[in-house]
């Protein structure tokens, strides 16, 4: 099994995580790690937060010689902006005038009657996406142990308010998606989106939006139909409905796939080059909890950002008089970063599964175990010879 577990507020000391069950002799690229944390923190529509930080990560436990020991890995990530609110987050005597005019859509006011909090900063200083920076982190372990065996996992925004990009057959090079200021493989859709992102930020207001997620060469079986958690989907939606904003998840042709009839929504089997083949991919990769051997194609679908800066209708729960919610620094779109959050948590969802049917104590042994079943997959439906 593995499993993560992540700690730390906004605007706390550090961001702290710990990820266990990784097999030992991982080589662990920490330079990729660092660029993925850096990467989280562009994209057209972000805050002000993005130009304090300089993330990067700090190795604990669990890695020796640059490669993973077996044991539970753990990195911290620091806050440089724990400096400018000491007063306010300091866990020994932080304190502060409280926060208690709860944002609709965001975790204030359920998290303030839920852990009985006066002060909403308790609720949403670990509410907050800056959380996702450790998931990030952790999630490019996770691509690194499933890049061993070939598996890619590539993302890109396919809408951003009511402006929808096309979506490719193949996806460009992905220093093209990397280049692009909202992480949209079509360019005339990016200029558009980033005109709407600035209307939006002129009027104090936000948006949400869409990304798509596809995972190359993942091999048929990962996932289970025996028990309900166990299925694939339902991992990998639970992953990425997991992150802040995100209100809704598509696996293949997903919402649109209820519109059409059976013939219409099932991928036929031939065989093609002596081998089982699909014509087409309206599954998503994923039949009955399992994967299928098809690119796994996954999209989230996110709320706009909670915070406005011109903040709409509230109460102030210490008075139950009428008032505006409070504001705080925050982005006007994340959907870009969102994506690259998406990534990680696909990576970390994959990774148990993944081990689960291949699993080892290190890295050798997982690739034995690997390779042969992957051998005995294709002596499995190995067509007669006549």
């Amino acid at each position: 099994m593995i499993r993560y577990l992540t700690a730390g507020e906004s605007h706390g000391p550090a961001l702290v995580g710990i990820i266990d069950g990784l097999p030992a002799g991982l080589p662990l690229d920490v330079a990729a790690v660092n660029a993925a944390l850096g990467a989280r923190q562009q994209g057209h529509g972000r805050g002000g937060r993005m130009k304090i930080e300089a993330d990067a990560v700090e190795l604990l436990a669990g890695l020796r010689g640059g490669q993973t020991l077996g044991s539970p890995l753990a990195l911290l990530i620091r806050n440089r902006d724990f400096e400018n609110n000491r007063a306010l987050m300091d866990p020994i005597t932080g304190g502060g005038d409280p926060i208690t005019r709860p944002r609709p859509g965001h975790a204030d006011y359920a998290g303030g009657i839920k852990y009985r909090h006066r002060d909403l900063r308790n609720v949403l200083e670990r509410a907050s996406a800056r959380e996702t920076a450790m998931r990030v982190a952790l999630g490019e372990v996770a691509r690194q142990y499933l890049a061993v065996f070939g598996v890619t996992v590539r993302s890109h925004v396919v809408q951003i308010g009511e402006v929808a990009a096309r979506t490719p057959d193949e996806l460009p090079d992905i220093n093209y998606i990397a280049a692009s200021p909202v992480r949209c493989a079509d360019a005339d859709a990016a200029v558009r989106m980033m005109e709407r992102i600035d209307q939006a930020r002129a009027a104090g207001d936000t948006l949400g939006g869409a990304f798509e997620i596809r995972i190359g060469q993942m091999p048929v079986g990962i996932g289970s139909n025996r028990q309900p958690w166990e299925r694939l989907d339902a991992v990998l939606a639970a992953a990425l409905m997991s992150i802040q904003t995100v209100k809704a998840v598509d696996v293949g042709e997903g919402i649109v796939a209820g519109g059409f009839v059976g013939s219409r929504s099932h991928d036929a089997f031939e065989m093609r080059d002596g081998a089982v083949a699909r014509p087409t991919n309206r599954a998503g990769g994923i039949e009955g909890g399992m994967s299928n051997g098809e690119t796994i194609i996954v999209k989230a679908r996110l709320k706009p950002i909670a915070t406005l800066m011109r903040p709409l209708d509230s109460v102030d729960v210490a008075t139950g008089a009428a008032a505006k919610a409070a504001v705080v620094r925050s982005d006007v779109c994340s959907v870009p970063a969102a994506s690259l959050i998406g990534e990680a948590m696909v990576c970390l969802a994959l990774a148990g599964p993944f081990s689960d049917k291949y699993g080892g104590d290190s890295v050798e042994e997982v690739a034995e175990h690997f390779a042969s079943s992957q051998r005995m997959a294709r002596e499995l439906f190995q067509p007669p010879r006549h």
